[in-house]
């Protein structure tokens, strides 16, 4: 593998059927600004936690607001082994999405905020009801359900958001540095229930950040983007078993891990 046309889990055996596959993507916005390059990614049908890292402004949104089919490309393809289409046409299987911000409805409580995604698929309250309170339950505010945002902390909200994601039981969650704006001890304590959710639905996660810390604490491949163009320019694999404890982020493997990302990454920075 060269860092010209890397592919994400290429140390391990390619699975038959990717769950996704991305070949050549560019994508120029209209007025001329080249956000990604020759983008090239495959991921198994297993489920996996990637994490795209790169600097601020290199195209992880963008990429990631592709895979969503909220943007289209300018060129290249994207496929997805499933029969269900995005507003685009294109193929891809149930998505949960988690923004930067949780995006909550001030008026309505946590129940509500979680059962949005239900009640536009046509799904009444009482049919759901259950369900909802389950998603609730997986990240830790059943109690909660009746509050309103401005009870709860920032923590908290963001634990709505994801629980509104999971609602939908989806085989794919993209992640956008959902945890970026929280306190260092809030955002180490979502990492590992973020973990334990993961593991619990064996689901896909496409996580978005530029901490080189969570990355390797989090995900098994890390995919290194390049500074604007964005571009692939490093696949690096975390061999270390899950669940990851506290006990790993003091590791002398994990610091040798980070320092590998570190240099990927001051190489994609060059380049700015």
């Amino acid at each position: 593998m060269t860092a010209s046309t890397p592919s994400v889990g290429s140390s391990r055996p390619k699975a038959r059927r990717p769950l996704i596959e991305i070949q050549g993507m560019h994508k120029t916005f209209t007025n001329g600004t080249v956000a990604l390059e020759d983008i090239n990614l495959r991921l198994p049908a297993e489920a996996q936690f990637l994490a795209l890292l790169g600097p601020s402004g290199c195209g992880k949104t963008t990429l990631l607001r592709i895979i969503a089919g909220l943007e289209e490309p300018t060129a290249g393809s994207i496929e997805w082994p499933t029969t269900v289409h995005d507003a685009f046409g294109k193929p891809r299987p149930e998505l949960g999405f988690v923004f930067q911000d949780p995006t909550l409805m001030p008026w309505a409580s946590v129940f509500e905020n979680v059962y949005l995604p239900l009640r536009i698929k046509g799904l009444s309250r009482r049919m759901v009801r259950q369900h909802v309170m389950e998603a609730l339950a997986q990240v830790g505010l059943r109690d909660f359900a009746n509050a309103y945002p401005r009870e709860l902390s920032g923590g908290m909200r963001m634990r709505v958001s994801v629980a509104r994601a999971l609602v939908t039981r989806p085989s794919v969650l993209l992640m956008d540095e959902p945890f970026a704006a929280l306190d260092e001890i809030t955002r180490l304590k979502l990492d590992r229930d973020l973990l334990n959710v993961w593991q619990r639905h064996k689901l896909t996660v496409i996580f978005v950040t530029h901490s080189i810390f969570e990355s390797v604490y989090l995900a098994d491949p890390i995919a290194v983007m390049s500074a604007r163009p964005g571009r692939i320019i490093a696949d690096l694999c975390v061999n270390e078993p899950y669940p990851r404890s506290d006990a790993f982020r003091m590791s002398v493997a994990y610091n040798g891990y980070c320092r590998d990302v570190s240099a990927a990454l001051s190489d994609g920075m060059k380049d700015d």
